[in-house]
Formats: C-alpha cells, sequence, structure tokens
C-alpha cells in the first residue's frame, strides 16, 4: 500500500503542469518590456539579495534581468563590485515607468572602495539589470513603462 501511495505522489509531483522546472525558475517572473518582449527576471525582495544582485556572475542571458524591489521610493544607486560583467540598469518609480537609465556599467573586481555607484539621481522604487547592450536591443527610454 505504501508503494502504491508513493508511486501515485510521485506522479502527481511529475505532471503539475506549468510548475518551475529548475531551481532558477522558483524565483523569477515574467517581465514585459514596452515592444512586447518578455524577459524572466529574478526577484530581488530580500536585503541579504539585493545587496548580492549580479556579484560573481559572469554571464545573463538576452531574455533575462535581474529586478531590485524596494518597499517604499527613494534613491537607490548599484555599484558593480565583484561583478565581473558589464550591465544595463533602469530605475523605476512605484507604476513601473522609467525614470533612469545608465548604460554598459563596467566590470568592477577591484577593492571595493575602487568601485563607482552608478544611479539613484531619480527617485524610484524598482530596478532591473540586464546584460550590457539590452537597453538600446530593447529600445528602452525615460518614460516607457514594464509590466510584471
Amino acid at each position: 500500500m505504501r508503494c502504491v501511495l508513493l508511486l501515485a505522489a510521485i506522479l502527481i509531483l511529475v505532471n503539475c503542469g506549468d510548475k518551475p522546472s529548475t531551481v532558477e525558475d522558483f524565483h523569477t517572473s515574467d517581465l514585459t518590456l514596452p515592444g512586447g518582449e518578455v524577459l524572466k527576471v529574478e526577484m530581488m525582495i530580500a536585503n541579504a539579495d539585493t545587496m548580492r544582485g549580479m556579484m560573481f556572475r559572469t554571464s545573463i542571458a538576452s531574455d533575462h534581468g535581474m529586478l531590485f524591489v524596494h518597499r517604499k521610493p527613494g534613491q537607490y544607486s548599484h555599484w558593480m563590485y565583484q561583478t565581473p560583467i558589464s550591465l544595463d540598469t533602469v530605475w523605476l518609480d512605484d507604476k513601473h515607468n522609467i525614470v533612469e537609465i545608465v548604460e554598459n556599467a563596467p566590470p568592477c573586481t577591484t577593492v571595493a572602495s575602487k568601485c563607482p555607484h552608478y544611479g539613484g539621481k531619480e527617485m524610484s522604487q524598482y530596478s532591473l539589470q540586464m546584460g550590457a547592450g539590452m537597453v538600446k536591443k530593447y529600445h528602452l527610454k525615460l518614460g516607457d513603462s514594464l509590466r510584471w
């Protein structure tokens, strides 16, 4: 009887439909750009996640990104400490409109004090990091609205 229940449980879990198929998928959401393109974004909500961000990542797919979610609007800059790839970042207000853009922020793998900060000049509640060149590829500009 236990074997039958175990087999049934396994079959149910295997056939769950549109569920995440990898560990990474558990922490992603779809984000729709103004042109209709859809990015898979990792949601960075917890303080530890937002502090780590893209550190130590050696690549990011052109249809992926990282969305930083802050509890309230503020001036949130990013730095590239221990980030070995160049990134584009867009900052968004509480209505998901782009208010600031930094393109091609270079990697910084030196000591932390020598890594510059980028953005944070405008009030925002969210920021989206993507691989360098994605702002141009997707024709993103100030005032554009993103959906998630």
